[in-house]
């Protein structure tokens, strides 16, 4: 176990790098916490979507300062010990992973993972298991849901959600396949002159037909018939069709487009924060958020916050919603000068503080 002391502004940190086994391989993480013997309140951070790996970075998106890393340093100031890793499909042994996961990773696979990563947690000298919390972001809040749902012991007790869809994930990305398609043929200011000319040379594919045949194609993906995507559809939306109903990706990617965490959450008795940027262009705040909050009306233990300048990676985000994009928003990400949004880390960390 390698440990690496950080002097911090307000305390001294440490990191140490853990691993554990599921389907025989093993995963990575970092513990990192205020030097001392505690016990210490514990979070588990909980990566979103895609080869995403423990700082929340993933080769999708450019840049590496990743928001986990920040979240899981502000925590150890505060007073938290935190663990976070590399999800199946990502991190630096992903290549040789990639293989033995073909074809036997499901939902019930990441509640797994998470156990593991629990488990690992828990035994750390300086961790209180009686206070022990989840922070999950996007694909991830499913995950601490069904954890919570089906935990015996170590249970968590609470759970912020960040970036939580409100709707059924595979409506969510169809929304977000829209918006892209009329931001090309709506597209203003210097970025709309560009792609005028490039359509005068290229036609913009037009979007009811392409609409129609992504979701004949998805129909197909849900009923488990055999799919083939329209050659004639844009390149971006063919690659995500491939990879959704890839073989390799089942039965987790059919479990996932039909979850709905409004069915689930109002199964918890664990206190719960929702968190929703008002910046976050993946989920809206207005829609995902009403329906969950729909979804838990007459539960006392749920709040929510809607950090006015949050995306969905918790930055901090300048820009006027209606000025983003899918383009501009993902390549700030996690750039070297994109901070953590103030407003929803406070709430996050006083949230916890109240809690713990």
């Amino acid at each position: 176990m390698n440990r690496k002391v950080e002097d911090m502004a307000s305390m001294a940190i440490e990191n140490r790098e853990v691993t554990w086994k599921i389907l025989d391989i093993s995963i990575r993480g970092t513990i990192t916490g205020p030097m001392g013997k505690g016990p210490y309140p514990a979070v588990v951070l909980l990566a979103g979507s895609g080869p995403t790996d423990r700082n929340w970075c993933s080769p999708l998106i450019p840049g590496t300062n990743g928001t986990a890393k920040m979240l899981a340093e502000s925590l150890a100031n505060s007073g938290f010990v935190t663990l976070r890793y590399d999800k199946l499909g990502s991190g630096p042994d992903v290549k040789e992973n990639l293989p033995k996961l073909a074809g036997k990773v499901g939902m019930q696979t990441f509640v797994e993972e998470l156990t593991g990563a629990v488990g690992t947690l828990v035994a750390q000298d300086n961790v209180d298991r009686h206070r022990l919390f989840a922070l999950g972001n996007s694909e991830g809040c499913i995950h601490a849901v069904n954890y919570q749902l089906q935990a015996e012991h170590d249970s968590f007790r609470g759970l912020i959600l960040t970036g939580a869809p409100g709707r059924p994930v595979g409506v969510v990305a169809r929304n977000q396949l829209v918006d892209q398609m009329n931001f090309l043929h709506n597209g203003k200011g210097v970025t709309g002159v560009i792609i005028n000319l490039i359509s005068k040379v290229k036609p913009l594919p037009e979007t009811k037909v392409t609409l129609e045949k992504y979701d004949e194609t998805i129909s197909q993906f849900i009923a488990g018939q055999p799919v083939r995507p329209d050659p004639s559809l844009p390149k971006g939306v063919k690659k995500l069709l491939q990879s959704l109903t890839s073989p390799t990706n089942q039965p987790f990617s059919r479990e996932l487009w039909t979850y709905n965490l409004t069915e689930h959450l109002p199964k918890l008795h664990e206190p719960v924060l929702v968190v929703i940027g008002k910046k976050d262009i993946q989920v809206d705040w207005k829609v995902d958020g009403k329906a969950l909050e729909d979804a838990t009306s007459g539960k006392s233990g749920v709040s929510f916050v809607y950090p006015a300048n949050s995306n969905h990676l918790l930055k901090y985000e300048a820009e006027p919603k209606e000025k983003l994009n899918a383009r501009s928003v993902t390549k700030h990400y996690n750039s070297s000068d994109a901070k953590l949004d103030e407003e929803a880390k406070d709430h996050i960390i006083d949230w916890m503080r109240a809690q713990a």
